[in-house]
């Protein structure tokens, strides 16, 4: 008995994380799928900037982590990896009473806004926009907190970067079954075009009321701290954690990972619109609809389906193995993206697009494993500058349809993806070398030499 006691209490900590792993790529997704129907819900008076204020709503998530990523950083050396966990799931829980809120105001004051050119903006959803900020913020956080905990965790029988393939996985759950929530959960047998904001108030307070319990049971848990991986209370560090040339690319790789990754997995389904409205041929086996159940989904959709199902399926392969070095593995799926990518743009099919999704499931872990290796005490600092990086996914997806609108098409956008695979692919090969003599003399297990 107390040798399974103890294996719980070594296994305890790490399903704690990967749980909450899963929280933050289940709602990140919905926060993304709200889009569409609060074009609908929100913005029915805006006609010049509609699609813009549509799009403001993952802006805003993303701008959460650009701007308090690196509290998760300062907190974790103050306070420890607890006490910034349980304020993350703080800032979870506002962002997602905010939600609420927001269609409360739209539902009891539809004329409480103001006029932006000659469009009409409800307040709703203003506060909506704030709750998108307070939701990337908390998980920016999160994130800074889990990835080093699992990184440096002791967790017998595994190695760095299959733990964290691990619970990418768990998060590529939530990701993947996301969208089935809001389309057959939140708005199951309404037609997009008769969605108002009192459907969004009971679903997010239901969350809220979730993640209020995960927070109460996850305070109660024991999550040991991991003291090698941050400064002690009181201890500065000596330098900046941009110092470390390893960590500073690896925030520029993270930058373009996030930032292709997205770009596909929310431009897929304008690409398809676009193909469809063109009259080209666009069909799954024949079918220009899939029924599932209830739920009947467009061609469109079901690609973006297949492309984060894509990255599920990658990284429940991949977490299985722990012989594959973080760098050999970076190298291989970069490679195998990059020859995709350029497949997909020469013959303008989307289903070969989607298939970069198992070779994206992966990237993450191998970036952060590189980036932060070596590091020790500059680990839970450097894991807050290293989630800045996830701003690629506000701009990059931006630039694409920006390319889109001066090109006329979506064809030949996908280039700006395949320059970040091969940014990827530079920083596996070189980029990542750790250069630094005491990044280096940690990773060898010796004291670094003084050069003096």
């Amino acid at each position: 008995m107390s040798t399974h006691n103890s294996r719980l209490r070594v296994l305890g900590p790490f399903l704690v994380l990967t749980f909450i792993y899963f929280v933050v790529g289940f709602l990140t997704t919905v926060n993304g799928q709200f889009q569409g129907p609060l074009k609908i819900a929100f913005l029915g008076g805006a006609t010049e900037l509609r699609n813009t204020l549509t799009t403001m709503i993952s802006f805003f998530f993303f701008l959460g982590y650009l701007v308090n990523s690196r509290l998760g950083g300062i907190w974790i050396n103050s306070s420890g990896y607890k006490a910034t966990l349980l304020r993350a799931l703080g800032f979870m829980i506002a962002g997602l009473l905010f939600y609420s809120f927001s269609a409360k105001i739209a539902e009891s004051w539809p004329s409480f806004g103001f006029k932006i050119a000659s469009d009409f903006i409800p307040w709703g959803y203003f506060v909506f926009l704030a709750g998108s900020f307070l939701m990337g913020t908390s998980a920016a956080i999160l994130q800074v907190v889990i990835n080093p905990y699992v990184a440096a965790y002791d967790l017998p029988g595994t190695k760095d970067v299959q733990r964290m393939n691990i619970v990418c996985a768990v998060n590529s759950i939530g990701t993947t079954i996301a969208p089935f929530f809001v389309t057959g959960v939140i708005f199951a047998g309404i037609a997009l075009d008769d969605v108002t904001p009192s459907q969004l108030l009971v679903p997010f307070l239901i969350i809220a009321a979730i993640i209020i319990l995960v927070t109460g049971v996850t305070s109660r848990m024991p999550l040991p701290d991991l003291n090698e991986t941050r400064a002690t209370e009181g201890e500065k560090l000596p330098r900046s954690v941009w110092s470390f040339s390893h960590l500073f690319l690896g925030v520029l790789a993270i930058f373009f990972c996030v930032g292709t990754e997205v770009s596909i997995g929310v431009n897929v389904n304008l690409h398809a619109m676009q193909m469809i409205d063109n009259g080209e041929p666009l069909s799954f086996f024949g079918l220009e609809q899939i029924r599932l159940g209830t739920l009947n989904l467009g061609i469109p959709a079901l690609l973006a389906t297949l492309y984060w199902g894509g990255m599920l399926i990658g990284r429940l392969i991949f977490s299985g193995s722990n012989k594959l070095s973080p760098k050999t593995l970076l190298i291989g799926v970069t490679i195998g993206a990059s020859v995709l990518l350029l497949l997909a743009m020469i013959l303008d099919n989307l289903w070969i697009l989607v298939s970069v999704g198992l070779f994206h499931s992966v990237m993450w872990g191998c970036i952060f494993t590189l980036a932060v290796a070596g590091l020790k005490r500059y680990t839970s600092r450097a894991s807050g500058v290293f989630m800045m990086g996830v701003f690629g996914g506000a701009v990059f997806p931006v630039l694409q349809g920006l390319l889109a609108d001066e090109l006329g098409d979506w064809q030949w956008t996908w280039s700006i993806a395949l320059v970040c695979e091969l940014f990827m692919l530079w920083y596996a090969i070189w980029g990542s070398k750790v250069k630094d003599p005491e990044a280096l003399a940690a990773l060898r297990g010796v004291s670094p030499v003084d050069p003096g």
